[in-house]
């Protein structure tokens, strides 16, 4: 189930990422956000009970909003499949270029093992995201398999897009490029993915295989 937006918590969240890079995801930049929002901390905590794990969820599922809004601002019903991805990927990332060392810490934050399964369910809505707004309305096995090769897509991405210094980010795009390129090849694999029962768990080994190639 994704976060249920709420106009205080988003307003809350935007206040915290300018402090995330300086001060991690920590309370001490929580205090900081609540004195930007005028929220006490009493309030900050009814907006987010679980605290610190459930302000990184809503924060990435408040980008993946943004993303979908972005896109319906777009024609992509022109493009072919494969291009609609490249710029939904792409536009990701492009609205995150001033929150890169925000996008790192996070990162850094998910790399704790006891988190692996936070961090797959974020990344899961943001694939789930990009299938969605693309066009996808499978509801087969193909429905797992397209989410879980585009999350390695999406993640090898993501870690070079954070380590290009290219201008533009050319090199990071010419390497989306490459990535969605070997990924439409995957229709071969079909047959032997087929056996998967579409069910969560199953989506989970074959993402963390993915993720394990990318």
């Amino acid at each position: 189930m994704r976060p249920i937006p709420h106009p205080d918590a988003d307003r809350f969240i935007e206040a915290l990422v300018p402090h995330i890079p300086f001060d991690g995801w920590s309370r001490a930049a929580v205090r900081l956000a609540a004195e930007d929002t005028n929220l006490s901390m009493i309030e900050v905590d009814g907006l987010f009970p679980i605290g610190i794990p459930q302000m990184v969820e809503y924060y990435l599922d408040k980008r993946d909003r943004d993303l979908e809004e972005k896109l319906k601002e777009t024609d992509l019903g022109e493009m072919r499949i494969r291009d609609r991805i490249a710029f939904a990927v792409r536009s990701r990332l492009e609205m995150a270029e001033d929150e890169v060392e925000t996008v790192r810490r996070t990162l850094s934050w998910f790399g704790l093992p006891f988190r692996s399964a936070s961090a797959a369910k974020t990344l899961y809505r943001t694939v789930d995201t990009i299938w969605h707004v693309c066009g996808d309305r499978s509801t087969d096995f193909n429905f797992y398999t397209k989410r879980g090769l585009l999350a390695g897509v999406y993640s090898s991405t993501l870690l070079y897009w954070l380590q290009d210094s290219s201008p533009d980010h050319e090199a990071t795009w010419a390497f989306l490029a490459r990535r969605i390129e070997n990924v439409m090849q995957i229709p071969k694999l079909t047959d032997r993915i087929a056996a998967m029962a579409p069910n969560p768990g199953r989506f989970a080994r074959a993402f963390r295989r993915g993720a394990a190639r990318s």
